[in-house]
């Protein structure tokens, strides 16, 4: 075997240091031309693509030759998600404190399983979560895990809702499996998000088998219509429909989950952080007296990928689903171990972000970027009514659904506003009725952006 074949480590080492600042150079020139560039790449940029489809050769490549295909192939064909006109889905743009914090970490290269093996990477996290729950008016003391995003952090929060209920009803999940298991009752809202549903299946308790809840005009659910509930059951709330935004009647819902033994849990994705601003925090009032709670942080908090949390109000509930232990691994002593509240045993520190976030933009500032999204959606729906297009939702908080009339032409307006490039909005189908979708959740955004948008969508719609 030819021992040479490989890169030699000291090789490696002299061009380190040389080979990031060249990164750190490409990303920075990426992310400052994103104001000025097309939102969603031309097909002239996705051309090239094909070449990465090439054989694995047998002779090494330069890395700094490796960084230049990345930059020169892949950057022109991404679409700008970074940037402050992409309202297509509800994400944020990375706040540049959280880029710098993800680059810090990935050269860190912790896995954040273990406090006693990566203390700073633990330190972080619980921080961190100390400060969200805080932040976002959940009880002291509650459970919880950074996971990859609302899909995981639904799950996790899920499968502590399945431990305690049917522990209650006497039966173990996690020794025994579901097989022979006493039945357990998922009720939801007619609108409830996809990713309740993959979640729901991942912990076999099925995708179609729950009980729907009727919903009103804005997609919250009607607590009047709840059915009658007895033996273990969890019952699905929602902080935001991904649509228009709105809200469950979240404290009627829980007095009658609660009064017949029921777990609730809250999907918040989005929506949860409206807790954090004091002109929205009536849109989740009664919200802290659930169960259990999921969000993201990618999304309104505006860390870089992937970033989902779980919260539970029983940590040892949290706690009883996901802990593992091993000869192998190390004792978990008397700190916390993030792998006894997540999914993952080996993940990266997520945490590094969040904190860097929080600590970055305080209280006042997390408050005033879901405020100041807030208002430019506000803007968007006035404009489009002004045009005299119909907006079929209440704006209350960051999405705005719109109809430029028939399926057809509202189909031909989205086609012709994500080929024109100023702005990028995506498509839905809401209680029948096509529309098209802005999601305004970026720190980048500006008002400026919003007219610029403003102005190519109206123009558009009457081409």
């Amino acid at each position: 075997m030819n021992e040479t074949a490989g890169p030699a480590p000291d090789l490696l080492r002299h061009t380190r240091a040389a080979l990031l600042e060249e990164a750190a150079r490409r990303a920075t020139a990426y992310l400052e031309g994103l104001e000025t560039r097309q939102v969603s790449p031309m097909s002239a940029d996705e051309a090239p693509l094909s070449a990465l489809e090439e054989p694995l050769t047998d002779e090494q490549v330069p890395p700094d030759a490796v960084l230049r295909i990345l930059d020169e192939v892949c950057s022109p064909a991404t679409m700008a998600m970074a940037g402050p006109r992409f309202f297509g889905f509800v994400v944020g743009g990375s706040l540049p404190v959280t880029v710098a914090a993800n680059w810090l970490a990935a050269a860190w290269d912790q896995n954040a399983a273990f406090s006693s093996v990566t203390p700073g990477a633990a330190v972080l996290e619980r921080a961190a979560l100390r400060w969200l729950i805080e932040l976002l008016g959940l009880p002291q003391g509650c459970g919880a895990g950074f996971v990859t995003g609302a899909t995981m952090a639904n799950f996790t929060a899920l499968a502590a809702a399945r431990h305690t209920q049917l522990q209650r009803a006497g039966w173990n999940v996690e020794a025994e499996g579901l097989f022979g298991a006493p039945p357990l009752t998922v009720v939801v809202g007619e609108e409830a998000h996809s990713t309740l549903f993959k979640a729901l299946g991942l912990l076999g308790l099925g995708r179609k088998r729950v009980v729907r809840v009727p919903v009103d005009g804005q997609g919250r659910m009607r607590a009047e219509k709840l059915p009658r509930l007895s033996g273990p059951t969890v019952v699905c709330a929602q902080a935001g429909n991904v649509n228009t935004g709105a809200f469950d009647p979240i404290r009627e819902i829980i007095g009658k989950a609660h009064a017949a033994g029921a777990w609730v849990h809250v999907d918040g994705a989005f929506g949860l952080w409206a807790a954090a601003a004091p002109g929205r925090r009536h849109l989740a009032e009664g919200i802290a007296e659930a169960d259990s709670w999921a969000t993201d942080a990618h999304k309104w908090l505006n860390v870089p990928y992937d970033c989902g949390l779980a919260f539970v109000r029983d940590p040892e509930a949290l706690r009883a689903a996901m802990a593992i232990t091993a000869d192998y691994l190390p004792p978990a002593g008397t700190q916390r171990n993030p792998s006894d509240y997540t999914p993952e045993l080996s993940r990266r520190a997520r945490g590094v972000e969040v904190w860097a976030a929080l600590k970055s933009l305080g209280r006042n500032g997390v408050a005033e970027l879901v405020e100041r999204t807030c208002r430019h959606a506000a803007r968007f729906a006035e404009g489009l009514r002004a045009a005299g297009f119909e907006v079929l939702n209440d704006v209350d908080l960051n999405q705005v659904l719109v109809s430029f009339g028939s399926a057809e032409k509202t189909g031909k307006v989205i086609a012709g506003i994500q080929a024109d490039g100023t702005c990028w909005c995506g498509g839905t189908v809401w209680q029948g009725t096509t529309a098209m979708r802005i999601s305004v959740s970026s720190w980048a955004t500006t008002a400026p952006d919003v007219e610029r948008s403003l102005e190519a969508i109206i123009r558009i719609a009457r081409a």
